[in-house]
This record gives C-alpha cells, structure tokens and sequence, in this order.
C-alpha cells in the first residue's frame, strides 16, 4: 500500500471533507495538521510517504527538500500554479506533478473584504463596541466616486474591475504585459505604474509571484500613494517590500493596508504588522473557503486514482 501525506491542514479540516476511503486498500492517507519549517524536520517526517498532497505554498518543495525524499513519487498541489516547488527537481527525479482547479471569487470576495473594512473603519469600531461605552468613534469612506487600482487584470483581477465598477469607482489598471484592449474590455483605464499609485484610493494586487514580479511594489511606488490611500494585498506577500510598507505605515504617510498575505506564515507572534493599527491583518483566507477545499481534495483523489492507472490528469509541467 503506497502512502501519502496531507500537509499543513491548519484547521483539522481536510478528514471530513470528502470521503477519503475511495481508493481503498491501494493509498494510506495520513493528515497532519501542524506546520513544520526546518528542511531535516520535514524530511524526517515524510521519508517514508510516496505520496504529498500539499495545501498551495504552506510548504516550499525546493530542491533542497525534494532531495531529502527518495521515496516520493506524486506530489500534489491545490491550485494549477504553485512557485513553491522546484518543478526542475522533481522533472530531474521522474516525480510527477499535479494540480487542481480553484474558484476565482473567493480571492476577489476577500479583497473587498478587506477594501470595505478600511475603508469604514469595520474591525475598530466592532471591538470598540464590543468594549461598551464608545460609538461612532470614526468617519468612513464612501467607495462611490473614488478611484480603484488594479495592479494585474487577469482571472482574479478582473472580477475587482466590475465590482469597483458597481460601487460607482473609477477603475484603473496596469501590470508590465497589460495591453490597451485588455483594459478596455473590462471598462478599465490603462494606467502608468507611476499614476496608478499616485491617483489611486484603493490599490490592490493580483498577479503571481515569479521572480519578475517579486518587490513590483516598493518603497518607490509606496511613496507615490496619497496619504488617504490604502493597499490591499491578497496574493502574495514577496509581492511588496515588507520593510518598506511597514516604514509607511508606522509613520503614517498612507492610510493603510488591507492584508491576506505575508513573506513569511503563519505570521510571527512578534512581527511588526501585528502591532500597527493602520491594517487590517487575515491569515491567508483568501482560497480557504468550503468550495475549494471539497473540489481540490476531490481532485487529488482522482489525480491519484489516474497516476495509479498510469495516465496521469492535471499535470503540470514547469
């Protein structure tokens, strides 16, 4: 019986949410719900696993890990696209690599979340409430007439485009490929990097993490956003200079952030972020909805039924 590993199931929710059993005798599942971070540590644990079902990049697989796994045969990620893992490696080893489809809403829902939550002042006065004695300690923002930044315009992006669109935003757009037509398509105005950051009321970002897009905003773009503006980021963390967000908003010279992601997670108990109260801070909730759990963990099911009966589904290649 081959064995595979469920990793980084944070909420102990992964046993209930579809009916593990249907492979029967042929795979050996095994949840794990702790994070690990040393390298030894978690080669120590899955020496013994064929298989790795892994939850998007709660655990890097770069080289220095694969190699620590002689035994892995199938790794498998939530998410058609997964920079955590050292795709070279595991072409190098015959390991095969596959993925599964996700709901493009869950991310964009968060995002205005987060937009929403600033914008009105929503976790502050809620616990301000909660404390008894205050109310209607802030004054908000209306969304309608201001204007919203998109950096990437592509599957998650999009969606924000029409939705600003229904608050009555104007929307503007760019990334380093985005073209005139693309904008236009979704009623967007193409933007310069540099205006987009200057005008903006509301930036958000949705582009992949690669090392072209690794520090697209820095403290460069950071310094060109008003002093009311927010930047809401639920993509990836390495996607903004941390250090220089964190600059910003200790000293106050935006009006916030709305954050989904970090370069490092879980967040540790002592880092900056968790003590200004100029953001509004979710751990990674963007794709951790009920819909992507049960179709993802479905899928890897069936990607492992059809790499047993060697005609692999889902494969990703690089």
């Amino acid at each position: 019986m081959l064995k595979a590993a469920i990793l980084d199931d944070y909420q102990n929710v992964a046993p209930g949410m579809v009916d593990w059993s249907k492979l029967g005798d042929r795979v050996e599942f095994v949840f794990f719900n702790d994070h690990l971070i040393d390298v030894d540590d978690i080669a120590d644990r899955l020496f013994e696993f064929d298989i790795l079902l892994i939850n998007r990049e709660r655990t890097p697989f770069l080289r220095s890990q694969i190699e620590k796994l002689p035994n892995l045969k199938l790794l498998l990620t939530s998410g058609h696209r997964n920079f955590s893992i050292d795709m070279a490696t595991t072409n190098e080893r015959g390991v095969t690599v596959c993925g599964t489809d996700m709901a493009s809403s869950s991310t964009p829902e968060l995002a205005w979340g987060l937009i929403l939550s600033l914008a009105r002042q929503i976790p502050k006065e809620d616990l301000l409430l909660r404390k008894g004695g205050y109310w209607q300690t802030t004054i908000g923002k209306s969304l309608q007439g201001r204007t919203l930044g998109i950096v990437g315009l592509g599957r998650l992006g999009a969606p924000m485009a029409k939705i600003g669109q229904a608050f009555g935003m104007k929307v503007l757009a760019w990334s380093p490929n985005l073209t005139l037509d693309r904008a236009a398509m979704l009623d967007a105005e193409l933007a310069t990097k540099k205006n987009l950051f200057s005008k903006a009321d509301f930036i958000t970002l949705h582009m992949p993490l690669s090392n072209r897009s690794k520090g697209i905003v820095g403290a460069k773009e950071i310094e060109l956003m008003k002093s009311s503006a927010f930047l809401i980021n639920t993509s990836r963390g390495p996607l903004v200079d941390e250090t220089a967000l964190i600059s910003a908003l200790q000293r106050k010279v935006i009006g916030g952030a709305g954050l989904d992601v970090f370069n490092v997670e879980p967040l540790p108990i002592d880092h900056a972020f968790r003590q200004l109260e100029n953001t509004v801070l979710t751990p990674h909730l963007g794709y951790v909805v009920e819909e992507n759990y049960k179709q993802g963990f479905e899928q890897m099911i069936e990607n492992i039924e059809a790499w047993l009966n060697g005609k692999p589904i889902r494969e990703i290649f690089d």
